[in-house]
């Protein structure tokens, strides 16, 4: 693989994953622009990540965002907004930076969740987060960008010598705790970072966890083993077919038309 210097924006850039991001995508040799809601906020980002502010639940503020960018990582969640944080971020993030994208050509890698897929469990049943994190993975896909998705397991609930990195795919773990996997944050960012230069990762949907053993310096052969998603649907290879789309709400089903369209 060739790596492609690119200029990334950051979506959730202070939060625990997004901070590594950051820093493993100026590692990598890419420019970094941090999305905030003020500028107060990017203290602690490195000084070579450029600090942009703009509100994820107001697509307007988005336009500097995302002006000149080649790729947006998506790092960010609602922590404990409830239904209403589901909606407004979890998926109004993505739909909202997608509008203000405007169909220009960019690489995304989006961070949702292992189990994204369980509707029953009484975490979705209680915050919904599962089901609006699946609505802003199929914006993804319908928006016809070369992108990536993974669902990480649990953060840093490894241990020490559990590194190796599986990818997973059809999000069957369903036990709604660390039994269905554990991943390190650093490895999370890594394998987002890795993503955006990966012909090899694109239109992948997987779930990420580690076991036994030392991580992978290359990371190549586990994406090129994944199965692609099909081209035009708009939920991952191998998932469950439990949320029907004439059953979404309205507006869910207008933000994918206005996508497909676009």
């Amino acid at each position: 693989m060739n790596a492609t210097n690119m200029t990334v924006l950051v979506v959730g850039a202070t939060g625990s994953i997004g901070r590594l991001v950051v820093a493993e995508a100026l590692r990598q040799g890419h420019a970094v622009r941090a999305l905030v809601r003020d500028l107060g906020r990017a203290r602690g980002l490195p000084q070579e990540a450029q600090a942009v502010v703009g509100d994820l639940t107001r697509a307007e503020t988005l336009a500097p965002a995302v002006e000149g960018i080649d790729a947006v990582v998506f790092t960010h969640g609602s922590n404990g907004g409830g239904k209403s944080g589901a909606e407004q971020v979890d998926y109004g993030a993505v739909r909202n930076v997608l509008r203000a994208l405007a169909g220009r050509p960019v690489r995304i890698a989006l961070m949702t969740a292992i189990g994204v897929t369980n509707r029953e469990g009484a975490y979705n049943r209680s915050t919904q987060i599962h089901d609006w994190k699946r609505r802003g993975e199929r914006l993804v896909r319908a928006s016809g960008l070369p992108y990536t998705i993974v669902r990480p397991g649990w953060f840093d609930y490894n241990e020490p010598d559990q590194r190796r990195m599986v990818l997973l795919q059809g999000d069957t773990r369903h036990a709604g705790d660390p039994s269905d996997g554990v991943i390190a944050r650093q490895q999370i960012a890594e394998v987002l970072v890795h993503s955006l230069n990966s012909e090899a990762a694109r239109a992948k949907t997987f779930e990420l966890v580690a076991e036994r053993g030392p991580a992978q310096k290359n990371l190549e052969p586990l994406f090129a083993a994944l199965e692609t998603d099909a081209a035009d649907a708009i939920d991952a290879v191998r998932d469950t077919d439990n949320m029907p789309l004439m059953g979404e709400p309205a507006q869910v089903r207008a933000d994918l038309e206005m996508l497909s369209a676009g």
